[in-house]
């Protein structure tokens, strides 16, 4: 099998349909497919800060309804799982946009929309194997935990990355860089921290270019190693961007 594995998207549908399209991908009754029997890959985080979470989710609905759904869950969809569920949870960091956006649906839709993401959600593995040689996942995930047990270590890492303990001012976790001492065989793609251009390192790659924050939206075509970008329609704000050493 062959895939495109897609970055954060958080609510850049008209950026996400651009991007399906310039991979080759024509839509048939609203679920995208490849004349060429190629797979779409999501690191997650679907929603949130973005100005369409809803049909982005949509979407994805519909794709796990017809079981063309290849998605690794995210902090942000977490979080939306959390506060649908009726757990204590703090509007911020986005989660304030979707839940703005739902909640001008009617009473009725709305519980329909939330009972079917919180299905969404429960149906979700923590990463995909996809092949031998490729892992998606959302923040990370270090060799000596491929293929174990799930625990609680493995879902903060595989959600959040490498959290040092530290914060910036405006509270977003400080991240380490576990990617410079991953040794597996596997490539593993993910996304989470947003770069200005794919950080290769290790047969990893993040593919979070920020297209929420004016960057863009990527996909890595695997197994050919080949980066698809379209440029953002969102504001730019330069100091999102993460700077690997």
């Amino acid at each position: 099998m062959k895939y495109d594995v897609i970055g954060d998207i958080h609510g850049c549908f008209e950026e996400l349909n651009e991007l399906i399209i310039r991979l080759g991908y024509q839509f048939q009754d609203g679920i995208p497919l490849h004349p060429e029997g190629r797979n779409l890959a999501f690191v997650g985080d679907a929603m949130d800060r973005g100005p369409d979470s809803l049909a982005v989710l949509r979407l994805l609905f519909k794709m796990q309804d017809e079981n063309t759904l290849y998605y690794s869950p995210g902090n942000h969809c977490n979080k939306l799982y959390r506060f649908f569920k009726g757990n204590r949870v703090e509007l911020l960091h986005g989660l304030e946009i979707t839940v703005a956006e739902w909640r001008q649906l009617e009473k009725s839709e709305q519980k329909k929309f939330r009972d079917r993401y919180i299905r969404f959600y429960e149906e979700l593995p923590l990463y995909h194997q996809l092949r031998d040689d490729l892992i998606v996942v959302h923040a990370g995930l270090r060799h000596d935990m491929i293929g174990k047990t799930l625990n609680r270590h493995m879902i903060i890492f595989a959600l959040y990355g490498e959290i040092t303990g530290e914060y910036h001012s405006d509270g977003r976790p400080v991240r380490g860089n576990w990617a410079r001492t991953y040794k597996g065989e596997q490539w593993i793609v993910y996304g989470h921290t947003p770069v200005k251009t794919a950080y290769f390192k290790n047969k990893t790659v993040n593919i979070d270019t920020g297209c929420v924050f004016g960057g863009a939206l990527s996909a890595l075509r695997f197994p050919e190693i080949e980066l698809y970008s379209v440029k953002s329609k969102q504001p730019y704000q330069k100091d999102r961007f993460h700077q690997f050493e």
